[in-house]
C-alpha cells in the first residue's frame, strides 16, 4: 500500500470550480455550501447503513466510532486551505520551553512514591510491524536479548513499583489491528508487579478519494473489507480513553497525570524530575500539558516543532507549512527543537476538555492506494496537536537520550549493539563510548525485513567507536566484527560481500566482491 501524508483539507467538489466561474463569489460559496450539505447527508446515510450491520454486542461501540468519524468528517468539509498562517508563527517565549537541567536541578521530593502514585503510563500500541517485515503488533518485535518493546516497558514499570513500593499502572492504547494479538501475550505478565489495562482507539471508515463516501459497506473488517477501516491516528486517545471509562476510573483512584509515548521509543521512560515538576509546580500554577522536545539534528528536519501562535504554544508539523516556507521550517537555526511525542497530560484537564468538546487538533489528510488500486483518504489527528487546548502548557528540552525510536532495522542495529547497556528494561548509552552522540547508520534494502537483517549478522558488531555506517547490497557480517570511524560497504548488483569473522574495519570503504569460502 502506497502512503503519503499531507495536511491540506481542501474540499474537492467535482466541476464546482467550472460552474462557480459563471457565478458571483457569493453565489459560488452558496453553491459550495449546498454541495457540502448534500455530501454530509450522503455520508450520514452510508454510516447509518453500516451501523445496521453491527451485531448487538458491538452496536454501542460501533455507534460511538461512527459518530466520532462523522464529527471529524464535518470538520474536514468546513476547513479551507492550510491550517496555519505563516505570518502568525513566532518563536516561543523563553520561559515556555524549559531546559531539562533546570527541571532536574529542583531535585526529587522526600517521598518519591507519593508523586509516582499519581501517575499512569500510557503507551501508544496501535501500530503493526509491517514496515519492518513483521506480522502482528510492532510492540512484539524482539529488540534486545530477545526482549520485545512490550517486555522492556513492563520491566521498566515493574522496577519503579518495586523500588518505590508504588502502584503505577500501564495502559496500552491498541488498535483493532493489534488488540487481539496483544491481549494473548499479556497473560505472560500476570505475575509481574504491574497492573495492565487496555483500550482500543476508534475504527473509522476510509473514504473514496473521488466520491468522499465510505468504502466499507458493513462493519466487518475481514475478507474484502480488510482495507476499508483504519485507526485514526494517536490524536484519538482523548476521546477513546474517555469513552473506555478508564479516565474516570483513574481519576477516582486519585491519579492526576498520564505519561504518553510511542511504544517503539525506547528512550521514553518515566522521568521522576519531570513528574515532580508537574506535581509540585514552582509557581503554584498547575501545568496541564508538557511536551518533551529535543534539539534538532540534520536527521530531524521534518519533525514537528513548538511555536507561539496566537498567544499559545502550538505544534506545527511540516505538512501544515505552506510550500514557500518549507525550507525555513527545516532550518536548524530558526526552529531548533522538535517534538519527541513524550507527553505528560493532566487527567482532570482531559476530562474537562473532552466534556466541553474543546480539544482542537488539526486534521491530517492521509492519501493511500489500496491493494486493488483504489485511491482513498483517511482522516487522522495527532496527540501533540492538542497542546494549544490546554492551560499553562510547557515544553521541556530533554536530552537526546529520551528519543530513541526504532522505526527501521538501522535503528534496531543501534539498540542491539554494545553502544547501549540494558538495566531493568531501560537502555543507557555505554560509558565506554567516548562521545554521547549516536552513530549514523544506513542499512540498504537487503536489510529492511527483521528476518533478513538477523540472517545477515552472525553477531552484532562492536560499534563503540563507530561514527557512520552505510551498507548497500548483498552483504553479510561474520562473528565479532568491529566497526570504527566511517565504514561504507557497497556490494554491486550481482556481487556479494562477506565481512569475515573478527574483522576490524576502521575508516574503510569496501566495494566489489568479497567472499570467504569454507574449505
Amino acid at each position: 500500500m502506497k502512503t503519503q501524508t499531507m495536511l491540506l483539507p481542501l474540499l474537492q467538489v467535482p466541476r464546482a470550480t467550472d460552474l462557480s466561474k459563471a457565478m458571483s463569489q457569493d453565489g459560488a460559496s452558496q453553491f459550495q455550501e449546498v454541495i457540502r450539505q448534500e455530501l454530509e447527508l450522503s455520508v450520514k446515510k452510508e454510516l447509518e447503513k453500516i451501523l445496521t450491520t453491527a451485531p448487538s454486542h458491538e452496536f454501542e461501540h460501533t455507534k460511538k466510532d461512527l459518530d466520532g468519524f462523522r464529527k471529524l468528517f464535518h470538520r474536514f468539509l468546513q476547513e479551507k486551505g492550510p491550517s496555519v498562517d505563516w505570518g502568525k508563527i513566532q518563536r516561543p517565549p523563553e520561559d515556555s520551553i524549559q531546559p531539562y537541567e533546570k527541571i532536574k536541578a529542583r531535585g526529587l521530593p522526600d517521598n518519591v512514591s507519593s508523586v509516582l502514585n499519581k501517575l499512569v503510563v500510557v503507551k501508544l500500541n496501535g501500530g503493526l510491524g509491517t514496515s519492518m517485515g513483521c506480522k502482528g503488533p510492532k510492540s512484539l518485535i524482539g529488540v534486545r536479548n530477545e526482549n520485545t518493546f512490550l517486555d522492556l516497558t513492563v520491566q521498566q514499570i515493574e522496577h519503579l513499583n518495586k523500588t518505590y513500593d508504588t502502584d503505577v499502572p500501564l495502559v496500552l492504547m491498541n488498535s483493532f489491528n493489534t488488540d487481539e494479538d496483544t491481549k494473548k501475550i499479556l497473560q505472560k505478565y500476570n505475575h509481574c508487579r504491574v497492573k495492565i489495562y487496555t483500550f482500543n482507539q476508534s475504527r473509522y471508515p476510509r473514504i473514496n478519494k473521488e466520491s468522499l463516501l465510505p468504502v466499507a459497506k458493513n462493519v466487518s473488517y475481514s475478507g474484502e473489507n480488510t482495507e476499508a477501516w483504519y485507526p485514526p491516528g494517536h490524536g484519538d486517545i482523548y476521546a477513546s480513553f474517555y469513552n473506555s471509562g478508564l479516565l474516570d476510573t483513574f481519576i477516582g483512584e486519585g491519579k492526576e497525570y498520564i505519561f504518553v509515548s510511542n511504544i517503539d521509543n525506547l528512550g521514553a521512560t518515566v522521568d521522576l524530575y519531570i513528574l515532580n515538576h508537574l506535581m509540585n509546580p514552582p509557581n503554584g500554577k498547575p501545568c496541564e500539558f508538557v511536551m518533551e522536545v529535543t534539539n534538532k539534528t540534520r536527521a530531524d528536519v521534518k519533525g514537528g516543532t513548538l511555536t507561539q501562535y496566537e498567544g499559545k504554544l502550538r505544534l506545527v508539523e511540516i505538512a501544515q507549512v505552506p510550500k514557500a516556507h518549507v525550507d525555513e521550517f527545516k532550518s536548524v537555526s530558526k526552529f531548533k527543537i522538535f517534538n519527541t511525542n513524550n507527553l505528560w497530560i493532566s487527567l482532570a484537564a482531559v476530562k474537562r476538555l473532552q466534556e466541553q468538546n474543546a480539544i482542537d487538533m488539526e486534521i491530517i489528510v492521509n492519501p493511500k492506494t489500496l491493494d486493488g488500486g483504489l485511491n482513498v483518504i483517511q482522516l487522522e489527528t495527532a496527540v501533540g496537536a492538542a497542546i494549544k487546548s490546554f492551560e499553562n502548557s510547557l515544553g521541556i528540552n530533554v536530552p537526546r537520550s529520551r528519543f530513541l525510536p526504532v522505526k527501521t532495522t538501522s535503528d534496531l542495529l543501534l539498540v542491539m549493539s554494545n553502544l547501549y547497556s540494558l538495566n531493568a528494561g531501560s537502555l543507557t548509552m555505554s560509558e565506554k563510548r567516548e562521545f554521547p552522540t549516536v552513530p549514523l547508520v544506513k542499512l540498504g534494502s537487503s536489510f529492511t525485513k527483521v528476518q533478513d537483517y538477523l540472517r545477515r549478522f552472525e553477531s552484532i558488531p562492536d560499534m563503540l567507536e563507530l561514527d557512520h555506517l552505510t551498507v548497500s547490497g548483498d552483504v553479510t557480517f561474520g562473528k565479532n566484527v568491529s566497526l570504527k570511524g566511517t565504514v561504507i560497504i557497497i556490494a554491486n548488483h550481482g556481487d556479494r560481500i562477506d565481512i569475515p569473522p573478527g574483522a576490524v574495519l576502521e575508516n574503510k570503504i569496501v566495494s566489489g566482491n568479497l567472499r570467504i569460502l569454507d574449505h
